[in-house]
């Protein structure tokens, strides 16, 4: 009888991509409710019905989690947005996302507060979500170049990620409303348009 492989070596079985959806949007709905400084792994496993363990042999932490679940559960996904336009797909983009401005309006707000203190949050954010985003952004203008739309790469190029981060997440402070759809269509057409064809 062959002998039986020690303890640390038996392989569990890899967690289905459904549980780990469901893990990373009890990490958003425990985010919502108490913050990001008050949310702890323990809490997470308990809502989620799992051990603390199980949440550690996925992300190292609480930054890298809360920036996986912000990826997962993002509620528009640019690698998809292909309009055969560069104002197609900066609309699809922004008007998608101007759905939720209003319960993530609060939620961004907190977690921008909690990298001024939290290095490990802010490079699992860049890293996990931002980054990756910013790309698929980008893209947009890269397709326009190509299809002839842009004479050639705009030197708004460079700034238009935190263009659309900015129009969503901080009209709250200036006008004390969120960034509708009509405010972002608006938005796209009387800023980013202009500045992307003009530098």
């Amino acid at each position: 009888m062959p002998d039986e492989p020690p303890a640390s070596r038996v392989r569990r079985p890899r967690m289905t991509p459904e549980r780990e959806l469901e893990l990373l949007t009890t990490t958003i709905d425990v985010l919502r409710e108490v913050g990001y400084e008050a949310l702890t792994m323990d809490a997470v496993a308990t809502r989620a019905r799992c051990s603390k363990a199980t949440l550690y042999r996925q992300w190292p932490g609480k930054p890298q989690l809360v920036a996986a679940a912000l990826y997962a559960t993002r509620p528009v996904d640019a690698s998809a947005i292909d309009t055969g336009t560069l104002r197609g797909d900066l609309l699809a983009f922004v008007t998608t996302l101007a759905a939720q401005a209003e319960q993530d309006t609060a939620l961004i707000a907190g977690l921008g507060h909690a990298t001024l203190t939290e290095p490990a949050l802010a490079l699992a954010l860049r890293e996990s979500l931002i980054e990756p985003e910013h790309e698929h952004v980008l893209s947009f203008v890269r397709r326009a170049v190509e299809r002839g739309e842009l004479a050639g790469t705009p030197a708004a190029m460079a700034f238009l990620p935190q263009l659309l981060f900015a129009a969503l997440f901080t009209r709250r402070l200036f006008e004390d409303a969120y960034a509708d759809a009509d405010y972002l269509v608006g938005f796209i057409d009387g800023a980013v348009l202009p500045a992307l064809r003009n530098s």
